[in-house]
């Protein structure tokens, strides 16, 4: 492609193309306010359609001398979430977005003659303002929010709701309050947990609730809290509705599954790491497994089940065993048993392949989204986070030097 550029510092800078089209060609960079934020706009049309920034920032009280104040807690409370959703997780961002058209136009201001956004210092000192109480309330607010709006599709009828809990690291660079190395992850993280709700069999997994935690806490830290508000929100709105609740393996302690054991109508589906008592009830079914992959050169695995009870638990549970080997190619063949504690009757193969494998797997990516993965198809997910209370307990890993921030969270998350 031939052309030239026309270089006169009194003339708008163009290609021209005269070889190309009959008639030349201008390409014209005079755009003196642009914006590379285009699709932000669907994050607009998304807060008008679930008003979840209004009904969140609502919880927020301003001490601030109103004549003096140039962005309300709202507009700082928007700010923050519409660039992290552009992918701009670091605050400083905020000195080269201040006057960017499309952000400003988010927040409903003109977006050449419109009021600069805040800056970083502005931002950092909003963040750091806000009290546990007023994130237990817009936690509260957000959990509403996305069980309401779904009780509205559904008119209140849904025979079965799902909770999903994970933890998943959450990468901390530098010093941060409460993040700690954690030998699983091998990092140093915070371990937020996260908490889905599935209707009926939709394929959907709705993010209903996040508890930001320090990097070493156990997987089930608070899972107790969360579940009796989330139940407790559900059963409002679905009052016929059976709950199940899935689990992963850092979840299997015997306060949790003794509150599940509690509560009337609840269904649970819990993982469980291996030890040598379930390893010999699975040895059976690893033998035949262990046939099969040999006769066929391919993965097999055979299910069954067996009644439990580990030394701190008051009874006996049904265990779920999948006796598994693993073929995999220029590699020997893998003993892979997994185990799943549950309440409810059907099959063992039927629970394991059509409950717990349903479950999801999270992430957060470098710029501080969250990622779900899904077993069956992609999911769309809400963009709804809850800040609930969370009861803290020790891990295995805490240190006596943590003592004081061990403190300092429990009065930070026990209202």
């Amino acid at each position: 492609m031939r052309g030239f550029r026309l270089t006169d510092s009194t003339a708008t800078e163009r290609l021209l193309f005269p070889e190309i089209f009959a008639k030349p060609v201008m390409l014209e960079f005079d755009e003196r306010q642009g914006s590379s934020e285009g699709g932000a706009v669907l994050l607009k049309a998304a807060e008008r359609r679930y008003g979840l920034i209004a009904s969140m920032s609502g919880c927020l009280c301003d001490p601030r001398q109103a004549g003096k104040v140039d962005h309300s807690l709202r507009d700082l409370f928007a700010q923050r979430v519409f660039s992290i959703g552009c992918g701009y997780a670091d605050a400083n961002d905020s000195a080269r977005l201040a006057s960017d058209p499309m952000h400003k136009m988010l927040l409903d201001r003109d977006p050449i003659t419109g009021l600069d956004m805040a800056s970083q210092a502005t931002l950092s000192r909003f963040e750091n303002a806000i009290g546990p109480r007023q994130l237990y309330n817009m936690g509260a607010a957000l959990a509403e929010s996305v069980i309401e709006r779904h009780a509205q599709r559904l008119r209140n009828r849904a025979r079965l709701v799902t909770i999903d809990l994970d933890p998943t690291d959450d990468p901390t660079h530098g010093a941060q309050q409460l993040s700690f190395f954690n030998s699983h992850y091998d990092n140093a993280c915070y371990l937020p947990m996260m908490g889905f709700v599935t209707f009926n069999d939709e394929a959907e997994q709705y993010l209903c609730a996040a508890v930001l935690r320090p990097g070493n806490v156990t997987a089930a830290a608070g899972a107790v809290g969360i579940l009796r508000r989330l139940m407790a929100l559900i059963r409002g709105s679905f009052p016929k509705t059976r709950i199940r609740v899935r689990l992963d393996g850092g979840f299997a302690n015997p306060e949790l599954l003794a509150f599940l054991d509690g509560e009337l109508g609840v269904e649970y589906v819990v993982a469980m790491a291996s030890n040598a008592v379930l390893n010999r009830k699975a040895e059976e079914g690893m033998q035949v497994a262990r046939l099969l992959a040999g006769l066929t050169d391919r993965t097999e695995h055979v299910y069954g089940e067996a009644r439990y009870a580990a030394g701190s638990w008051k009874q006996e549970r049904r265990v779920i065993l999948k006796a598994e080997v693993v073929r995999a190619e220029d590699k020997a063949p893998k003993d892979n048993p997994r185990f799943v504690i549950t309440n409810m009757n059907q099959t063992p193969q039927w629970l394991y392949e059509e409950v717990y494998c349903q479950r999801g797997e999270i992430g957060v990516s470098s710029q501080g989204h969250i990622n779900q993965s899904v077993r069956v198809r992609p999911r769309l997910t809400d963009s709804s986070l809850v800040a609930w209370e969370a009861s803290w307990s020790e891990s295995e890993t805490m240190r006596p030097s943590d003592n004081m921030l061990r403190k300092e969270y429990a009065q930070l998350t026990r209202l």
